[in-house]
């Protein structure tokens, strides 16, 4: 609940929480290893612990590090493949009504009405809890009547009605995709997973060093940058229509230019 919580923030503050989450660990550390009381008990007790003895927490830590990376720069690329395939839809439903020996004028007018919905009013609150566009999916909904109209069959031609309603059924699958996708919630249970690995990474380095306080420090100080700033970045792509990285509407926008171009 508490990492839904956070990866549902902004990006600065994810960040911010995040590294100071490796602060107070480290911090934590150092103090317990160098507060005398604390000290005596700790050399005592773990005196003689080699690094190769945590090298399994690594490793663990690498690999689920490596998958959780993976999995969320699939999920942009998975984003960016499902508006491509709805703008190619948007244009292939145009082309189609251009070819067809009927006078479709009122459908591109729709299919112009649909983009501009989008671009204007769904894909600005795409990084939201509630990515859905009242107005796209009316545009999307008078548009699928036209379409679906049985004079269309007798004007444009069976084939070529087929045709015309297969892709923007498709263009409907695709927009259903994207905000489905942008709805999505991150899995909590791989992130916690990964920060308490972390944190037994962070309590390994602070008992190898126990004896060495600068190199304890130093090297808290490089690990906890090093996951911090791999975390933010994989972060970031959890969230493909948010954040520095999000996905714009400027494949629409490109899509409109061309209708636009060809009805003058």
């Amino acid at each position: 609940m508490l990492l839904g919580l956070w990866l549902d923030q902004p990006i600065w503050l994810m960040i911010v929480i995040l590294a100071s989450l490796f602060a107070t660990v480290s911090i934590v550390l150092v103090v317990l290893t160098n507060v005398p009381y604390t000290r005596t008990h700790l050399l005592n007790n773990v005196g003689g612990i080699v690094a190769s003895f945590f090298s399994s927490i690594g490793i663990l830590l690498a690999l689920l590090t490596g998958f959780v990376a993976n999995d969320a720069w699939e999920r942009q690329g998975k984003a960016s493949r499902i508006v491509q395939t709805e703008r190619a839809n948007l244009i292939a439903a145009y082309d189609l009504s251009e070819a067809t020996v009927s006078d479709m004028s009122d459908i591109q007018k729709a299919l112009l009405a649909y983009a501009d919905a989008v671009i204007a009013d769904e894909f600005p609150k795409m990084g939201t809890k509630t990515p859905y566009s009242s107005e796209a999916g009316a545009a999307l909904s008078r548009l699928m009547k036209m379409v679906a109209d049985p004079v269309q069959t007798s004007a444009s031609g069976v084939v070529a009605h087929t045709a015309l309603m297969t892709t923007v059924m498709n263009l409907r699958e695709a927009r259903g995709e994207r905000l489905a996708l942008s709805a999505s919630e991150s899995d909590d249970s791989k992130w916690m997973t990964l920060l308490f690995l972390c944190t037994l990474t962070l309590i390994s380095i602070g008992i190898v060093h126990v004896d060495k306080p600068r190199a304890q420090v130093i090297t808290l100080v490089i690990f906890s940058t090093a996951m911090v700033g791999t975390l933010s970045v994989i972060a970031l792509h959890e969230r493909p229509f948010d954040g520095p990285f999000a996905l714009g509407p400027a494949a629409f926008e490109r899509a409109k230019s061309m209708m636009t171009t060809h009805m003058e």
